[in-house]
C-alpha cells in the first residue's frame, strides 16, 4: 500500500510540474504549442486515472477482503471510501478544467485540492489498515487490491 500510494504522489508531482511546464513560455521553446497541451493532458489525465483506478480498486477488491476478516474495521472502510468519492468528484472538477482550458492557477487549484485529500486520505488509510494488511493473507492479486498502478 505504501509502495503505491508513493507512486501516487510522484504522479501528483508530475502532474503539477507539467503543468508549469505547459505555462512556462521558456520551456516550450522549440516545442509545439499542442505538443505542450497534449503532454499536460497526459500527466494530469494519467494522474486522475491511477489514482481513481486505485480506489476503484480497494472498494470493488480489497475492502470487501478486509471487511470480511476484521468486520470491526467497517466504519473504518465506510469513511475512506467515502473519501474516494469525494476525490472522484474532485477528479472529475480537475478534468473539466482541462478539457476547458483553464489557466494554470486554476489546474492547480484543483491538483492542490486534490493533493490535500488524497494526502490526508493515505495517511489515515496507513494507520488504520497496513497493520491488518501485514496480518492477512490476500486472496486477491495485487492489481485487483491496489489498482493498475502497482505493476
Amino acid at each position: 500500500m505504501r509502495a503505491v500510494h508513493g507512486r501516487l504522489r510522484r504522479a501528483l508531482d508530475l502532474a503539477r510540474e507539467s503543468i508549469d511546464s505547459a505555462s512556462d513560455p521558456e520551456s516550450d521553446a522549440g516545442s509545439d504549442s499542442g505538443e505542450i497541451a497534449a503532454d499536460l493532458l497526459i500527466y494530469c489525465h494519467g494522474f486522475c486515472a491511477a489514482l481513481d483506478g486505485h480506489h476503484r480498486s480497494e472498494d470493488k477488491g480489497l475492502f470487501p477482503q478486509i471487511a470480511a476478516s476484521s468486520p470491526e474495521l467497517a466504519p473504518v472502510l465506510a469513511k475512506l471510501s467515502q473519501d474516494h468519492s469525494m476525490m472522484a468528484h474532485l477528479i472529475g472538477g480537475l478534468q473539466k478544467a482541462l478539457t476547458s482550458g483553464a489557466d494554470r492557477e486554476t489546474l492547480h487549484g484543483h491538483l492542490d485540492g486534490i493533493g490535500a485529500i488524497m494526502e490526508s486520505h493515505f495517511r489515515y488509510e496507513e494507520r488504520s489498515l497496513l497493520t491488518v494488511l501485514d496480518g492477512m493473507p490476500l486472496t486477491l492479486g495485487r492489481r485487483d487490491a491496489f489498482g493498475a498502478i502497482v505493476d
